[in-house]
């Protein structure tokens, strides 16, 4: 079904992400249809699409996660298709399902490659068979403390257990000793079930001072397959990702064709259709080892985008209508260099914790300039609400270097007003102003090295304030010491000063 055939869209998600779809398919000369909550009624997704249709009440089960909900919005809308954007229902096989089988498009892969790539331990496997190097790990379930810990001994430590379904960070633990693996693994699997209703974890060797690199992929139905070159995603809280720049400084020309190949040959073997990513782990050296597939839009698709000159929602919707990528391998090259913050919703303590922060936007100005994009739906009134994610927006800068990126990004966070709420903007701008992020060597574990730094500063700038004051009593007290009690007390009782006369009054009079 080609684009001409195509009528309506329909949007499964909010927010930033939700507009930028908007955006896309109206470009595309569809119309966008999207849904909201009751409390989202002004939101700008409403506003600028063609159609809106509310789900109700602002509870995320029976709204954004409700498969059959979505499915019966879009056949009533009259949608040809669907796009799931990220996060909430984007990797769900069964949505995916549900929506051809109600004879609409779903924007992304077919529910058999969602299934296969959304098992990490399958994944891993499928990785193997190809040559694609993976992290020494196990390739199974785990399943007890006893089984837990004789796989430990095998693989060695530190070592992290993982959610086989699911990413964000959750049903993560980095294990660095015997003692802590089996509670850690209790914890893993009940954050993973909690999370995605499914407690399969594996294990793997963690692998320090990696960095974090993926590889965007575009793929058609007639058997064109690009790669849109790499990002670095290195500076994550939790494993979840605060910054991301592309391409990566580190790697050279023969890194990065290797890295490109191994993503190639693991998006042909799967029979990938779409935009995807390919998400690997860089030891800083030589290797590279392979972590997972993200069949779907990434929340860091801009920096790409501005890299390449790429439209990657765009190429996305034209490879689910059927048809060909409009972008050839030959005709890509990197552009310079771009790089992208999230700001959020939330408080950074000087004791280097993030704590949520909700309510009204009482100002919002976005940044402006020549090589800066904003990715937001805010605006001065809008809600920031603890139902949803804390991403108020998405800063995008680029620049002919790295260079000049960074110095576009730092006045872009010095430009932004967000008023009525707390934000982690602070806490962005200190990060762009040290050193070793704007080496560019820098790793996945950038970030508690960066905090432990924060609070030596802070405990040194305290002793030394502390000094300073003991420094000041010891002269006042010297100096009280050095002087009689009657000299001192002098200027004090003269009866001068009592009679309200200064002792300039007193020498001009001649007394």
């Amino acid at each position: 079904m080609g684009l001409m055939m195509m009528k309506k869209i329909l949007i499964a998600n909010r927010g930033e992400i939700a507009l930028r779809i908007v955006r896309a398919v109206k470009e595309l000369g569809m119309a966008a249809v999207v849904v909201y909550t009751d409390g989202e009624r002004e939101s700008l997704p409403v506003r600028f699409a063609d159609e809106a249709y509310s789900l109700g009440p602002d509870d995320l089960l029976s709204t954004y996660l409700n498969i059959e909900l979505m499915v019966e919005t879009a056949k009533r809308a009259g949608c040809s298709a669907i796009h799931p954007g990220y996060g909430f229902l984007a990797e769900n096989a069964v949505f995916a399902r549900a929506v051809r089988e109600n004879g609409m498009i779903f924007i992304g892969p077919s529910p058999e490659i969602i299934t296969s790539l959304g098992d990490k331990i399958e994944a891993r496997k499928l990785a193997e068979k190809i040559g694609v190097p993976v992290i020494p790990g196990y390739n199974g379930e785990i399943k007890s403390g006893h089984q837990a810990k004789e796989i430990a001994g095998r693989i060695g430590y530190p070592l992290i257990l993982k959610a086989a379904h699911g990413g964000g960070g959750r049903g993560m633990r980095i294990v660095t000793s015997r003692d802590m693996l089996v509670n850690s693994v209790k914890m893993a699997v009940k954050e993973a079930l909690s999370a995605f209703g499914n407690g399969t974890v594996f294990m793997e060797r963690f692998v320090e001072n990696a960095k974090h690199v993926e590889v965007q992929v575009l793929s058609d139905l007639h058997g064109n397959t690009v790669h849109l070159f790499e990002r670095d995603c290195s500076i994550q809280r939790r494993h979840q990702k605060m910054i991301e720049e592309a391409p990566c400084f580190m790697l050279d020309d023969k890194l990065r064709k290797q890295l490109y190949s191994y993503a190639l040959l693991l998006v042909k073997a799967t029979g990938y259709c779409g935009a995807g990513t390919v998400e690997f782990l860089y030891d800083g050296k030589t290797s590279f080892y392979f972590l997972e597939v993200n069949p779907r839009i990434q929340v860091e698709h801009p920096v790409t985008e501005m890299i390449t000159g790429v439209d990657i929602v765009k190429e996305q919707i034209r490879c689910a209508m059927g048809e060909k990528l409009s972008v050839r391998q030959k005709d890509l090259a990197i552009r310079g260099s771009a790089m992208e913050c999230r700001i959020l919703a939330e408080e950074v303590t000087q004791n280097g914790e993030f704590k949520p922060s909700f309510g009204r936007i009482s100002d919002y100005i976005a940044p402006a300039g020549f090589g800066v994009r904003t990715e937001s739906c805010a605006f001065t009134g809008y809600e920031i609400s603890p139902r949803f994610d804390s991403l108020i927006a998405k800063v995008i800068t680029h620049g002919k270097d790295s260079k000049e990126a960074l110095r576009k990004m730092e006045l872009a966070l010095a430009e932004i007003r967000i008023e009525g709420l707390s934000t982690n903007i602070p806490f962005l701008r200190s990060i762009l102003n040290d050193e070793e992020f704007q080496s560019g060597y820098y790793f996945t574990n950038f970030l508690d090295v960066f905090r432990r730094k924060q609070l030596t500063k802070q405990a040194l700038e305290h002793h030394e304030e502390c000094a300073a004051i003991a420094a000041a009593l010891l002269r006042f007290r010297e100096e009280r010491k050095r002087k009689p009690v009657v000299q001192r007390l002098k200027h004090i009782i003269s009866r001068w000063n009592l009679a309200g006369r200064t002792e300039s009054f007193r020498a001009r009079k001649g007394f």
